[in-house]
């Protein structure tokens, strides 16, 4: 049924990297949304004042609060399709993480409203009149609601988009919302007891809960977070098959969207090289990157010594010192300057953030250790930061 839907209105739906084919994506689930949750809300409405029941009512809006969600939806692709132009060179995606997080601060307001009337309901608790087809309508609406769910959660995931996964969120919290207002009707309607009340606040409670870590699962993106580790071990295998890059190292990526991606990273390579064949390849990696994968890398060429006896038995020291100290750190740009009395190892080493050891005391250890096997050696040397190693 997915697929059907899918074919039918989205034209060129495989390509889903064109900024058109995304956009109407979002928009055909954003008209989805509208057209489900005003549905259920007219069905849910017209029971809860029938029945008098509270928790039906409350219900009802949360869907009419959807069908809001769903138009912001359908802005946010809109606006988040927009080309780049002068005052956004990196373009308008980002947009879309804004709509997503309005669509989680919709979902808060919601469940704070609801708790709001379900605590009075706890003050005033009257047993609602049921009738046959309040249990037939909540069952409706929750089976109505886990595809609605499913089918953000297909798009969402296809078009790698956190609003179609917020709305996901909201459809799955709206099916548990239903099902224990089902629960609560059915054990009123058969023992008496007015369970209205405190079934509303259990549920808002949990809309609130699940609204805080949209909020924060949301905003991650705009604040910037740690790329997957798919995406750098993509990078970093596709540079590394050409031959002439030796290694690799300060990779930094940054998303402006799904499908707008910009990297840098340090790629080493032979000094004895000549140097204009070796800056015609790093310029060919980075036409590939954009040609093949869309991403936008720059890469500043690091050439390292690779036929130095001196040069690699100091180097091999010090990767030696640093393995001890800590598999989480590693070390790059490595050179050495030979001096009368003593001999300068100049290099960079990479730690986490959050490490055991600040800037400088990784620098006194590595150059404390070193002295010890070579007291005549001065390290000297620049701290970097992984910004790819999650802190999690």
């Amino acid at each position: 049924m997915f697929n059907f839907l899918i074919r039918l209105f989205i034209k060129n739906h495989n390509n889903i990297s064109s900024p058109a084919v995304r956009e109407s994506y979002g928009t055909f689930a954003g008209v989805f949304g509208i057209i489900t949750n005003l549905i259920l809300f007219l069905l849910k409405l017209s029971i809860g004042v029938l029945s008098g029941s509270i928790s039906i009512i409350a219900d009802s809006v949360n869907n009419l609060a959807d069908s809001g969600s769903s138009i912001l939806t359908i802005i946010g692709f809109k606006l988040s399709s927009k080309p780049a132009d002068a005052d956004h060179p990196y373009g308008h995606e980002r947009m879309e993480y804004l709509t997503g997080l309005g669509i989680s601060v919709l979902i808060l307001f919601i469940g704070f409203e609801l708790l709001t009337s379900s605590a009075q309901k706890l003050f005033s608790p009257e047993l609602p009149n049921f009738q046959p087809i309040t249990f037939i309508i909540l069952v409706i609406s929750i089976f109505g609601k886990l595809y609605q769910g499913l089918f953000y959660r297909r798009i969402g995931r296809l078009i790698k988009s956190e609003t179609l996964i917020a709305a996901f969120t909201d459809s799955f919290n709206d099916v548990i919302s239903t099902t224990a207002v089902l629960i609560s009707t059915v054990i009123s309607f058969f023992s008496g007891i007015v369970l209205d009340g405190f079934i509303g606040i259990a549920v808002s409670l949990f809309i609130m809960y699940s609204g805080v870590k949209l909020v924060i699962e949301t905003a991650n993106p705009l604040i910037g977070t740690v790329p997957s580790k798919e995406t750098i071990d993509s990078i970093s295998e596709a540079i590394m098959n050409y031959d002439e890059i030796l290694g690799i190292h300060d990779l930094v990526i940054h998303s402006y969207g799904a499908n707008k991606c910009f990297a840098t990273v340090h790629a080493e390579v032979d000094a004895n090289a000549d140097v204009l064949k070796t800056h015609d390849i790093i310029d060919n990696i980075e036409r590939d990157f954009a040609k093949n994968l869309g991403i936008n890398l720059v890469i500043h060429m690091d050439p390292i010594v690779t036929d130095s006896p001196e040069v690699d038995e100091a180097r091999s020291v010090i990767k030696e010192i640093i393995r001890n100290i800590s598999d989480e750190i590693s070390m790059h740009d490595f050179r050495i300057v030979v001096g009368d009395t003593h001999t300068n190892l100049i290099f960079d080493v990479c730690i986490p953030f959050e490490f055991k050891y600040s800037e400088e005391e990784i620098k006194s250890v590595i150059d404390a250790e070193t002295k010890k096997l070579h007291p005549n050696w001065f390290t000297v040397i620049t701290v970097d930061r992984d910004f790819n190693r999650s802190g999690n």
